[in-house]
This record gives C-alpha cells, structure tokens and sequence, in this order.
C-alpha cells in the first residue's frame, strides 16, 4: 500500500467517523445532522497543504460527482424501502401535483427570478437560459429527511396527513429536479435543443421510463428475494437486494430513464411487497443510507472552500427568499380546493427544506464544463444553510403556534 493512500484511508475514515459523531450529537440537540457535516467538510483542507510532498487533492470534483450520483440512489432506495403506501395513499393526489406540476412551475418561477436578477445593472454574470433553469430546477425539491429530523420533537402529535403529504411531496419531486438540471447542462453543452417541446418531452420520457422500470424490476425483485432460503442472513439479503438495485438503475439510466426514481421505486415495491421481509431490508440498508448520506455532504464541505461561501451568501440571500415566496404561492394555488387547512398549507410551505439534490446536481454541474458550473456547490451550500437554520429551526414553533401539534 502506497503512503499516498494509506494518508488518504486514514484522514476519510477520521472524517467519517467524526462525521458520525457528529450526526449523533446533532439529534441531541435538535439540529440537523447535514449542517454539522457541510461544516466538518468546509474546515477540512481538501488540498492537504499540511502533508509534506504535495500529495494530490483528498477528493477531485469528478470522483465527489461520482460518490454523489451514488449515495443518491441509495438514499433514494431507502426512503422507499421506508415508506408505507397505505400511509401514502390519500395524499397520493395533491403530493404528486406538489411533487411534479408543483416543481416544475417553482423551477420556472426561479429561473425567471435568476434571469431578471442577471438583466440588473452592476451584476457580474451572464443570465443565460441553460444558467437560470440549472439554478431553478436545483432548488426546486424538497427533502423530507431534513424536515422529519427537525420535527422529531413532535413525533406522532402532528396530523399524520400533513406529515404524510410532506413525505411523499419529497420523494417524488428529486426526479424533477435531477432531469431538468440535466437538461439545462445538456442545453449549457450544446448538446440538446432549448425548445420548450423537447424539455417537456425529455422530461417526461425519462420519468415514465424510471417509474415503469423501477415498478417492473421492483416487482421482479421481490419475487426474486422472497424465493431465497428462509435462513438467509441479513448480510445476505444486503449483498442480493443492493446487487439487484445497482443493476436496475444502471439499466434504466442506460435505457434512458431516470436512475434516482427507479431507485426509490424500487425501494418502494420492496417495501410494500409482501413477499419481502420489509423490517429485515430496512436493518439490511439502513447502514449504506447513512454512510451514503453522510459521504454525500461531506464531499460538498470538502470541493468548497468557505470563502467561496461567504462569496456566494448574497446572492443565495436573494434566492432563498425568492423560493419561499414562489413556494408559498405554489402550494396555495395548487392546495386551495384540498382537504389541507390554511395553516397546514402554511405549515407545508415552511416544510420545503433543501438538502441532498442541490447537493448533488451542483457537483455534478461543477464536475462538468459549463463555464459556470464552479459557482453552482458554492451556491447550493450557502441555500441548503439558510433553509436549515433560518426555516427548519422555525418548524416546531410555528407548528406550536399554527396549532397543528396535538397537546403530549
């Protein structure tokens, strides 16, 4: 084993483990685990100036893009594995208008908020198309992780339905985001049309092909696992259903769907199937989400440095209250005639945490040559901050304060 990466071994395993520390004491004291890890990765001196021989970089941009796509997938995979669809059922209608029309019409707003704001006099970037969609689409999903994290607090005293539609909004909206943040860095390459009529088409090619063939290899899945021997191991179970679930998302993304909605659809026939020992997967696959998710945030703290942040703060000031407005506006118009009362579409408003998709898509967009794809992690970052500690430590007591929270 070479010195290089015998240091490289032992700085990410410490990086790791503080990184699990550190999600521990977060839970504590009723703070997200992500802020504490975006942070570990921020302080920690990604170009090894310390070392002695200029040993390359900890992470390039390439291999955090790579590590990102990944642990993507097996988020995505747990959250589905996790999700009750009898729970999910009532609110299937309104989450999947909030999870699709929703995040298309936000990811629009914001790219025309990004364009007007670039047409400003004394700004110093071009606000091209390609750049305004890839801003838009970036924030334009939710993450329930973050959110049910902070609520813990008021676990079981919230109305289920609210917690219900917030969970499904969120695990639907990731693909919207991913494709169209595709799109706009294929428009950025050159490499596809801007018409209105291809985005909607590759849009929606790529989602219905995800959902069929994850809901079709899913469903082959189940059969295929609950056909194992009844004394099979937990470890064994990981190896087989983690095998299937990397050889069906490489096959849709082949096929030209989308890997990240075939994965949590995947997870979701397996959950809900009743050929498959459900609590048995979750134990299986509740270790490679946690590993991946925080991998996942520590490879953003570790391709950004701080003072790029503080650069950014500004103009992530200005697109973090722009999102919520356009959030509120967006969950009122498409809500009004719900079953949601007005402080439960209120409450639903705050609930739009950021958390892994901008972090992931910004690596990506970094990773690639899009002439601004470096002013995309430093940007996401300073968002996904903002929204966590400006929004998400403001859910329990607007809850409170709404009256949504039953009495303990």
């Amino acid at each position: 084993m070479s010195t290089t990466l015998a240091i490289f071994l032992a700085v990410f395993g410490g990086l790791l483990l503080a990184a699990g520390f550190l999600d521990e004491i977060a839970q504590r004291v009723r703070l997200p685990g992500i802020v504490m890890v975006l942070l570990l990765g921020l302080l920690t001196d990604n170009r090894l100036e310390a070392v002695p021989g200029q040993p390359p970089p900890l992470l390039s941009l390439d291999q955090a893009d790579q590590i990102a796509q990944v642990s993507l997938v097996l988020v995505l995979f747990f959250g589905g594995l996790t999700t009750n669809w009898r729970e999910m059922r009532p609110v299937l209608v309104p989450a999947g208008r909030l999870a699709t029309l929703g995040a298309g019409l936000t990811a629009l707003l914001l790219m025309g908020v990004v364009q007007l704001l670039g047409s400003l006099p004394g700004t110093d970037f071009d606000p091209n198309l390609p750049l305004a969609l890839f801003v838009g689409a970036m924030v334009c999903s939710t993450d329930a992780s973050a959110v049910l994290a902070l609520l813990r607090p008021l676990a079981d005293r919230l109305p289920a339905r609210l917690i219900n539609l917030i969970e499904c909004e969120s695990a639907f909206n990731d693909p919207v985001a991913v494709v169209l943040c595709g799109l706009a860095l294929a428009m950025a390459s050159g490499a596809a049309s801007t018409t209105a009529a291809s985005v909607v088409t590759e849009v929606s090619r790529q989602f219905l092909l995800g959902a069929l063939l994850g809901f079709l290899g899913g469903t082959v899945a189940s059969r295929t696992l609950s056909s194992r021997s009844p004394s099979a191991t937990t470890s064994q179970l990981a190896v087989m259903s983690l095998a299937v679930l990397l050889l069906l998302v490489g096959a849709a993304q082949l096929m030209g769907g989308s890997g990240i909605l075939a994965a949590y659809v995947i997870g979701l026939v397996l959950g809900n199937s009743p050929d498959c020992d459900r609590n048995v997967l979750e134990e299986a696959h509740a270790g490679f989400a946690k590993m991946a998710e925080l991998l996942l945030f520590l490879c953003m703290g570790l391709v950004v440095q701080p003072e790029q942040v503080v650069a950014a703060f500004g103009w992530a000031l200005v697109l973090f209250a722009a999102m919520v407005l356009v959030r509120w506006l967006m969950i009122e118009s498409l809500l009004w005639r719900s079953v949601f009362s007005r402080p439960e579409r209120l409450f639903t408003t705050l609930a739009g945490l950021r958390g892994a998709v901008p972090i992931a898509v910004a690596i990506q967009a970094a990773a690639s040559e899009v002439p601004w794809g470096d002013a995309m992690p430093p940007l996401a970052l300073a968002v996904v901050l903002l929204g966590l500690l400006l929004q998400g430590l403001s859910l329990v007591p607007m809850a409170r304060r709404l009256g949504l929270a039953s009495p303990p």
